[in-house]
């Protein structure tokens, strides 16, 4: 395999662990605990993984035998920085405690393990794939742990490769099946581990115990750096809004976090917007003042930067998404022979007074996309609606209509970008390649003390690497039920940005200022050797939260 002098140099680096990985753990266990809502439902469906207690490992000086163990492990969803690590991280945990142990991976994500496609994952292919982005040493994949029947079919794989513990490495979904997983497994006692580790670069899956999800540091710094050039060249050719639609439906972490990395004009908050129940047309209005309020001082130029997942956080949007999904889902025939020309008067006329308002405002793009792009469940695919473009063509009716009055003086050209996959498999950031490292070799001192539907946790990550605490949270603690297509299912919670936490303050603080001064930051590309202070550091957001 051809190696870039990048590559090369990054496999010789060895992630830093938690000072109580490094020899024998020894396991302290807390008091028993409960989900944080529907305690009753949750301790229904799980009463085999409901309960247990937080665990901390602790150094010890004891010597233990460990018999050797077969462990699986699967990556799901979609990809992040440092998943190599993880599993680099449980290889190399389980050969310490006993070198005749194997680790096994299922190919392209759960859908391995039901279908029974694998690979040992041996020394010579782990070493490839050290300090790597990506997920290409096993694939990953989308297919959901949810019945019996695939529960079955993956326990006869593992009993044929006497697999005693499995890693599901994924997000709140993958996370919540994982648990699901380790209960049936309990119930049957088949001698089935199931460990989860936390992944996703949203942002999305973190808690009192979960500091933050892999993935995350390297994504923002990613999206950061690219940030940063394009404000280097709205500040030099001063005439272009560049409106940056970034990575995160469910959460507007990744948008928050590159806002202070990089100090744009303009930052939206889905958030911020559901809570103070603004319209689309306020949003607009909100970024066409900042714009008019720039031209005044003679600065046509500037950045915004969008969530993925903004138009559902827009109240009177997602009420029309709402009433647009259960109208297509059962006139979906009528509506295939209605003339396409015809399609937006028809779509008006069927819907409520206020949502046929709502849809009325918007331009003839988005309003098409929102009747025709439906996912397999019928509902539209807000992923796919080109929100930055959505926001710049309304703010420039806006600002052409201020014109009109006298309001206006300027003149505003929209360029538009959108970061997603650019961030998802880049080289782990060193905070991503240790705290994944870290993960994997938890999981691994899970497995070896004979936890199952524990989480994989590693905490006190803005401390040296030396001062982190390694431990695992039960997954039932972070569970509710909340309604999923149609039904109440028992999920984790995702973890939405808090208005009242100290990122958002951080923030809020400071934007008004960067609306109206150019006060661009350019953070520059990710470094890997250098000086802590320029290599080791984690996101602002983090920093902000632990501060104490």
């Amino acid at each position: 395999m051809t190696k870039s002098a990048l590559q090369i140099a990054r496999a010789a680096y060895q992630p830093k662990l938690p000072k109580a990985l490094k020899g024998t753990v020894k396991v302290s266990e807390g008091n028993p605990t409960q989900s944080i809502a529907d305690q009753e439902a949750i301790q229904k469906l799980f009463p085999n993984t409901y309960g247990m207690p937080i665990i901390q490992f602790v150094e010890s000086d004891e010597q233990v035998n460990y018999p050797a163990i077969n462990v699986g492990v699967i990556l799901s969803g979609g990809q992040a920085p440092g998943g190599h690590n993880v599993i680099s991280g449980i290889f190399d945990g389980i050969k310490k405690m006993n070198k005749e142990s194997k680790l096994y991976g299922f190919i392209l994500g759960p859908g391995g393990l039901v279908d029974h496609n694998y690979k040992e994952l041996t020394a010579e292919i782990i070493d490839e794939y050290r300090n790597t982005g990506g997920f290409d040493i096993i694939g990953s994949g989308r297919t959901k742990l949810e019945k019996e029947s695939q529960f079955d079919k993956g326990y006869e794989i593992l009993k044929e490769l006497k697999i005693k513990a499995l890693v599901i490495i994924g997000g709140d979904d993958s996370n919540t099946n994982a648990c699901v997983l380790a209960e049936y497994y309990a119930a049957k006692n088949n001698g089935v581990q199931v460990i989860g580790c936390p992944k996703t670069i949203d942002g999305d899956l973190k808690n009192e115990m979960i500091e933050t999800s892999f993935g995350f540091d390297t994504a923002c710094k990613v999206y950061s750096e690219v940030i940063g050039n394009i404000q280097r060249d709205c500040n030099s050719a001063r005439k272009y809004w560049h409106f940056i639609k970034l990575m995160g439906r469910s959460a507007s972490h990744i948008a928050l976090e590159c806002a202070l990395q990089v100090q744009p004009n303009v930052c939206i908050v889905s958030e911020e917007v559901e809570e103070r129940n603004m319209s689309l047309d306020d949003v607009v209005t909100y970024i066409a003042q900042i714009v008019a309020d720039r031209a005044a001082k003679g600065d046509n130029f500037g950045t915004v930067l969008i969530p993925e997942g903004l138009v559902e956080f827009i109240p009177a949007m997602k009420r029309l998404i709402a009433e647009l999904n259960d109208f297509l889902a059962t006139n979906a025939e009528e509506f295939a022979h209605i003339k396409k020309s015809h399609q937006r008067e028809y779509i008006i006329s069927k819907l409520s007074t206020e949502n046929a308002e709502v849809y009325a405002s918007l331009p003839e793009g988005v309003a098409r996309q929102l009747t025709l792009d439906r996912d397999p469940h019928g509902n539209v695919q807000v992923s796919l609606i080109e929100t930055e473009k959505l926001l710049s063509e309304m703010v420039g009716t806006k600002l052409a209509k201020w014109k009109e009055e006298g309001k206006y003086v300027g003149k505003f050209a929209a360029l538009h970008h959108f970061f997603g996959y650019e961030g998802r498999c880049a080289a782990p950031s060193n905070y991503d390649a240790d705290y994944c490292y870290s993960l994997g070799y938890t999981a691994s001192a899970l497995i070896a003390n004979g936890k199952t539907g524990y989480m994989s946790s590693v905490r006190n990550t803005t401390a040296p690497a030396e001062e982190w605490i390694a431990g695992g949270v039960p997954i039932t603690m972070m569970m509710n039920m909340e309604r999923r297509h149609g039904e109440m299912k028992p999920v984790i919670q995702k973890a939405l940005v808090k208005l009242d936490g100290a990122p958002f303050k951080e923030f809020a603080s400071k934007r008004e200022s960067w609306a109206i001064n150019t006060d661009y930051v350019y953070p520059g590309p990710i470094q890997y050797f250098g000086p802590t202070e320029v290599c080791d550091q984690p996101t602002k957001t983090l920093k902000l939260e632990q501060t104490k």
